[in-house]
């Protein structure tokens, strides 16, 4: 068949187009699921280091960057005053500006900030911890003190606010709202606090209230998280005192099983392989559920004790054929778990604090790249590895930035990267940087 001229230009651009390239536009990803889908990704890093694309001076935060359309997104805090002592027990006293900040992708440049004056009084107060959330052309971004702006991408205008703080009486926890919200459909959901409103549903575009539900004496940290089985969608909230499952619709709680991590502490998000629900934290706590397919409702299948499960803070784990693969808080490694009774099956400090290291909170994040996983690693490295049942195969390594927090007499870098138009995007309480990882073409 012959093509006609008017159609040939097109077509040839079409045949010689890149790869899509993929965006990573909220936590973990954009399915929220820590899998990294983009191709023509190196399977090696070179022997004289990734190539930085740009990086660009940033100040402190534990948010991880976020990239959407050409551009990433990222909050970080400014201190004026006050002084960032990182005690587990107390709050810092810290006078500052918290900022939501946007880059062009390709070259590093500022396009825009929205910032505020904001008084910290949270422990480790070095900055926001939640990932904005970008939903087509409006992000949504939410700081250590409970402040969440809908922005419009392109420009940075306030759409609308809320105060979690002043709005439903909540009280920050200890250490920051972590919280990172949830869009989904027309609505934006949160965890805030206060009475009768650990769950929050926004209308996302106008930030009207559609419904509140749950109370408890610690919201906790731990992140909406949106699940279905059995055709039935429900939407998990773990605050300090348990685990629940509501209604998408009015926030009604269709089922709650009780789970006290010490301190409040409900961090890292449920994790679900089919029908299971796995979650766990601090204190060994944890349980396995399994989701009815019949009706919205759970079974217990085991809870965890001392000496088995994997007891997740800084990393959410990654379920896979029957494996949990978690950073320990205990024992500040990376270890598999068997998921149909919880025993151990190995652990490593390599990819966490590093061979001959001992401590507690080690931290690797975990995300899934084809047949093998990018672990970013609390030192600042870049991992390449193979997980599986019978153990922890390490194929590469190389750094990416300097630890600059001060934790347990340790140095390290507390923050999920993204991953995106064949790069990852990393920050620490210094600069955000972008470095490739394409494959040679």
């Amino acid at each position: 068949m012959r093509i006609p001229p008017v159609l040939f230009l097109p077509l040839l651009l079409l045949l010689s187009a890149p790869a899509f390239a993929a965006d990573w536009p909220q936590w973990m990803g954009p399915d929220r699921d820590s899998v990294w889908r983009e191709e023509g990704i190196l399977d090696r890093f070179p022997e004289e280091g990734l190539t930085v694309e740009w990086r660009v001076p940033v100040a402190y935060g534990y948010a991880g960057p976020a990239v959407a359309d050409g551009r990433v997104f990222l909050m970080d805090y400014v201190v004026e005053a006050g002084e960032i002592r990182n005690n587990t027990g107390a709050r810092d006293e810290l006078e500052g500006t918290e900022r939501v900040l946007c880059f062009d992708a390709e070259s590093g440049e500022l396009l825009w900030k929205h910032e505020y004056a904001r008084p910290y009084r949270v422990s480790f107060g070095g900055g926001p911890r939640c990932t904005p959330t970008v939903d087509g052309d409006r992000v949504y971004a939410l700081g250590a003190e409970g402040n969440l702006w809908c922005l419009d991408a392109r420009t940075g205008r306030v759409v609308w606010s809320r105060d979690f703080v002043r709005e439903y009486g909540a009280r920050t926890p200890l250490w920051g709202v972590s919280a990172h919200p949830l869009v989904d459909g027309d609505k934006v959901f949160c965890v805030v606090g206060g009475e009768g409103s650990v769950a929050v549903a926004f209308d996302k575009h106008t930030g009207r209230e559609l419904w509140r539900s749950l109370s408890a004496n610690q919201q906790g940290y731990c992140p909406p998280t949106m699940i279905e089985h059995a055709g039935m969608r429900q939407l998990v909230i773990w605050h300090g005192e348990a685990i629940n499952g509501l209604n998408l619709e009015s926030g009604e709680v269709y089922w709650s099983v009780p789970l006290r991590p010490s301190h409040g502490m409900a961090i890292a998000a449920p994790r679900k392989l089919g029908p299971y629900l796995f979650a766990s934290g601090y204190g060994r706590v944890g349980v396995l559920l399994k989701l009815s397919d019949t009706r919205p409702a759970v079974d217990i299948v085991w809870r965890g004790e001392p000496s088995n499960a994997v007891y997740s803070s800084n990393v959410t784990p990654f379920l896979l054929e029957g494996t949990i693969y978690g950073c320990d808080i205990d024992t500040g490694t990376l270890m598999a778990v068997r998921m149909a009774d919880g025993e151990r099956l190995w652990q490593t400090v390599t990819p966490t604090m590093g061979d001959g290291r001992r401590g507690r909170y080690g931290t690797a994040f975990i995300v899934r790249h084809e047949d093998r996983y990018f672990l970013f690693s609390e030192t600042g490295e870049l991992i390449l590895a193979r997980l599986s049942p019978e153990g922890y195969e390490e194929l590469d390594r190389t750094a990416v930035l300097e630890p600059t927090n001060d934790v347990f007499q340790r140095r390290v870098l507390w923050s999920h990267p993204a991953f995106a138009d064949r790069s990852i995007f990393a920050r620490n309480d210094r600069e955000l940087v972008r470095m490739s990882l394409a494959a040679e073409e």
